[in-house]
Formats: C-alpha cells, sequence, structure tokens
C-alpha cells in the first residue's frame, strides 16, 4: 500500500452528500445529477456510481465520456462497474462516472449541440453555454470529494491514438500515478487553459489522462489497456488487490511529441502505424492522386516512436497523419 495521498480520517467519516443523496462508509449509491433537457423536454441526466469503503482511503474519480463520441473510455469506467470491481474495495472511495457528454453521447459529437467543447469550458458556469454548465456540474459537484481523478479519452476523429497516459511533469503525484497505471506510451503533455486537468490541479487535485483509440469505433486492445492500468492505480493506492492481475513492468516514457502534416492533399495509406518505432527519413506512408498520375511518399522527420496515426482515407494538405513520441526513455514500473 502506498501512502501517496494523505487522508483525514475525520473528514472521511462524514458522509458524502451528492444532490441531497447520504452515502455513508461501506455505502453504495448511484446518484443521477441533472445534465440539463432536450428540446424535447424530457431531461438528461449524469449517472455517478459511488461506492465507499468502511475503511478510510483516498477518492478517485473515474470518469469518461468528456467527448461524447469517445466510446473506448466510457468502456472502460462501465466494464467495471459491470465487473463489479469498485464492490470490492479495501478502503477509500471510487466515483465513477461512465459518461458526462450525454448530448454528446446521443448525437454520436464530441462537443455538445451548441458546438463547444465540454473539456475547454471548466470551471464553467450555470449562466454560461451548454457545455460551460456541465463543465460546473463536475466542478462545483464532485470535485470538491475527491482526491484524484482519472480521466479516460480516445483520438479524435479518424485518429488512432495507441494506449499512453498524459500527466504533467510539475505534478509529482501525478506522475506517480501515472507510471503507477503501467500504459505502453507515458507522455508528459503541458496543462490546456480551461480544461479539466487544469481546473483540477487549481484545486490540487492530480489527474492522469488515458488516451487510446478511436472516437465512434470499439477497440478491445484500448478498452483492456485501460482497465487494466485503473486496476493498477487502485492497487497502488492500496485500495484493491487483483491476486490475478498481469501486471506492466515497463513503459517509454516521452517528454516531447510532435505531428507529421501532410504535404500533398489526396488518398492517403499509411504503411507503418500507432505503436510502431521509426527511424529519421524512413518511408511510412504515400499520399496518391485520385487519377494514377502522382504518388508522395511520407517520411519519418526524426526517431522515435508513432504514438497516433491517422486513419482518415483522404487528407488536404496540412492534415496531421502520424503522431510521433521522442526524447523518450524505457522506465520499469
Amino acid at each position: 500500500m502506498t501512502e501517496l495521498i494523505k487522508v483525514d480520517e475525520k473528514r472521511y467519516a462524514e458522509p458524502i452528500i451528492l444532490d441531497n443523496n447520504i452515502i455513508l462508509p461501506g455505502q453504495e449509491e448511484t446518484v443521477r445529477l441533472s445534465a440539463g433537457r432536450l428540446p424535447s423536454d424530457n431531461r438528461l441526466y449524469i449517472y455517478a456510481h459511488v461506492y465507499r469503503s468502511v475503511n478510510p482511503g483516498p477518492t478517485v474519480l473515474m470518469m469518461g465520456g468528456v467527448h461524447g463520441d469517445e466510446i473506448n473510455g466510457v468502456m472502460v469506467a462501465r466494464n467495471m462497474i459491470e465487473e463489479k470491481v469498485f464492490e470490492k474495495l479495501n478502503r477509500g472511495t471510487v466515483i465513477s462516472v461512465p459518461l458526462l457528454n450525454v448530448f454528446g453521447f446521443i448525437n454520436f459529437s464530441r462537443e455538445v449541440p451548441d458546438g463547444k467543447d465540454i473539456n475547454r469550458s471548466f470551471p464553467g458556469t450555470m449562466a454560461g453555454s451548454l457545455a460551460a454548465r456541465v463543465a460546473r456540474t463536475l466542478t462545483k459537484k464532485l470535485l470538491p470529494l475527491v482526491d484524484c481523478i482519472l480521466d479516460f479519452h480516445t483520438g479524435g476523429s479518424s485518429r488512432y491514438n495507441y494506449p499512453q497516459i498524459r500527466y504533467s511533469k510539475k505534478d509529482p503525484i501525478a506522475e506517480k500515478l501515472a507510471l503507477a497505471f503501467g500504459a505502453p506510451y507515458t507522455i508528459q503533455k503541458s496543462f490546456i487553459p480551461k480544461s479539466l486537468r487544469k481546473v483540477a490541479a487549481d484545486m490540487g487535485l492530480p489527474t492522469i489522462v488515458y488516451e487510446a483509440g478511436e472516437s465512434v469505433r470499439l477497440d478491445g486492445f484500448s478498452i483492456s489497456k485501460g482497465m487494466q492500468g485503473a486496476k493498477q492505480v487502485l492497487q497502488f493506492l492500496g485500495m484493491l488487490y487483483f491476486s490475478n492481475l498481469v501486471r506492466s513492468n515497463k513503459t517509454l516514457l516521452f517528454r516531447k511529441t510532435g505531428w507529421i502534416r501532410a504535404n500533398f492533399s489526396g488518398i492517403f495509406v499509411w504503411s507503418k502505424q500507432s505503436g510502431h518505432r521509426v527511424t529519421k527519413g524512413e518511408p511510412i506512408g504515400q499520399i496518391k492522386d485520385p487519377f494514377g498520375m502522382k504518388v508522395v511518399n511520407v517520411h519519418a522527420i526524426r526517431d522515435g516512436y508513432i504514438i497516433g496515426h491517422n486513419n482518415a482515407s483522404v487528407v488536404n494538405q496540412g492534415d496531421a497523419l502520424f503522431h510521433v513520441g521522442y526524447n523518450y526513455e524505457s522506465i520499469d514500473i
């Protein structure tokens, strides 16, 4: 057991009060938080599943679906609920929110209907846009209850991310949680203004972000690695023990990443994909015109590993094709 996060035992003994629901140590509860209404006047809810051990420990928020089309992240959180993982806590509390952006989910969209991104709307306001209101619900009602956050994401439209965990190098506790997660790739990333990770850091909450797979497309490898990593974090914090957990023992830590972009428009065919090592100058894909007249090779511009790639079949000049991690080292975990 790692006492990474200091626990106030007196505070832990107090009930969690969430939208008039009272959850005592040793209890479980599913709480419906109002997310707003559809134009049809049907109300939508964010479901928060609260699991409390009788023994004091950290309170961890596990969340998916900040972007409504990132289904792999939703699946990581919901599968752990289905497997009843959190019902066996030795200590501490888990609050699991499998799907935050209900509006985006039902519309197969990253954003909410007004086109705004919830993850660029924190801390939010109840007098603002729909995205700002959803962000405010999370900031006001859930974040004050927790000690750390695991946020599950996937790549954007047509972009596949190899399973990776992201954290800020300014946060030493987040770094330890990231390494405990044990994703194949671990990446240092600066805070983005108005993101959940930035606002959580301002509140003193270490946050790690899992990125894996592609939006609106299920990927079993990404889901499996996400569940494994989440279990490893819970075990690292002494909240659970898994006798049959196959633990990762190495990760590649990347301190820098960069995109290789298209210099030519046309039909894109990659020959190297996420997870592969590349060397500077190596051909890793081609862009072809539709008429059989021209083929342009895409080359790696530095040594490194492909941490994400574009699955779009048609690209324009300037489109991001490969995300390459470099300045890296192998870390034993």
